[in-house]
């Protein structure tokens, strides 16, 4: 199992370029532009590597603040959502990192923030240190659009991530449209696996097909008997009646075959969901699989009724790249 250095990591990074967060504005970033600050991928330091106006740095950097003041970037999240945690990442800025940070945030219906918006303090201004991760759990419910990112008073971040739940409005969702109830999108999230040695459980929920082969969830090589597992909890109870699992990118390390079970979970904690899926009912049974493939599954798939959460059973081991399940959403 890959370690986790904070339980909300879980979660889906609503900072996530790839899902259309970008920032609006900032105050300055000379040394190195702020979007890069939202990209998925890991920073990286290039030696040696310049451009006109400096280092060429993997993050947001400003100048150094000759008068009074901070600097700040307002960011639209490409999904709302209420957020769990954080992580303010200044990897490779050493002597040009902030002190300090904070973190403000707005929900706005319909446009961007402007000079009215009023903003709510969702992270006080905490110490920052070089070259390092600094994980901060949030417990706020509420659902925001947009955040205001506040360094104090200048420097640079590698990463900031912003891990947490996507809002959507059930109410409004038509009963007879199909939608795929496991995307991350719409508040699907993977809980719990037997391994994600080589990939996270929680790429299985991405939105898109997979980019390549670190895109996707796939577990060691099972030296032992048994097979890998994945528990997913949908974004809405719901009625199942189409499934996708797409082996894309995995082609001498795909599953030979896979298998899912369901259930409609009315309480319990994560960890004893885990237990409770080894006596869940066969959702879809047994299925060859292919590799560098989508797997599509209709008349297969059993009539269980509204469900919850799903387990999906591959054998013995291999890689995954997205899982998808399409229903009507149980009211």
């Amino acid at each position: 199992m890959k370690a986790y250095a904070a339980p909300f990591e879980k979660y889906l990074n609503l900072a996530d370029a790839r899902l259309g967060t970008r920032a609006l504005s900032v105050t300055d970033d000379w040394f190195a532009a702020v979007d890069r600050m939202l990209q998925p991928t890991e920073p990286e330091w290039k030696e040696g590597v310049y451009d006109d106006n400096g280092k060429w740095m993997d993050g947001w950097e400003s100048r150094r603040k000759r008068f009074e003041g901070y600097d700040h970037t307002v960011i639209r999240l490409g999904v709302p959502g209420s957020i769990k945690g954080v992580d303010i990442d200044t990897r490779f800025f050493t002597g040009n990192y902030p002190p300090s940070a904070s973190l403000e945030a707005c929900f706005i219906a319909e446009g961007d923030p402007d000079e009215a918006t009023l903003w709510s303090e969702v992270l006080p201004a905490v110490e920052l240190q070089g070259n390092s991760h600094h994980y901060h759990a949030i417990a706020d419910e509420r659902p925001w659009t947009h955040l205001r990112f506040n360094i104090y008073p200048d420097g640079g971040v590698a990463r900031l991530r912003v891990y947490g739940i996507p809002h959507r409005d059930w109410s409004t969702q038509p009963g007879e449209e199909s939608l795929d109830l496991a995307s991350a999108l719409n508040g699907g999230r993977a809980l719990a696996c037997s391994d994600e040695h080589f990939g996270r459980m929680g790429n299985l929920l991405n939105p898109g097909r997979g980019v390549n082969m670190g895109d996707g969830w796939e577990t060691a090589r099972r030296r032992t008997p048994g097979n890998d597992w994945v528990i997913i909890a949908l974004g809405h109870p719901g009625v199942i009646e189409r499934i996708v699992v797409d082996t894309l990118h995995f082609k001498g390390n795909y599953p030979d075959s896979c298998s899912i079970q369901a259930a409609f979970v009315k309480g319990g904690t994560d960890s004893q969901i885990e237990t409770q899926s080894l006596f869940w009912r066969e959702l879809l049974p047994s299925q060859k699989l292919q590799m560098h493939q989508e797997h599509q599954f209709v008349e297969q798939i059993a009539a269980l009724g509204p469900v919850t959460h799903v387990r999906l059973n591959v054998f013995p081991d291999g890689g995954v790249s997205r899982l998808r399940l399409f229903g009507k959403v149980a009211r």
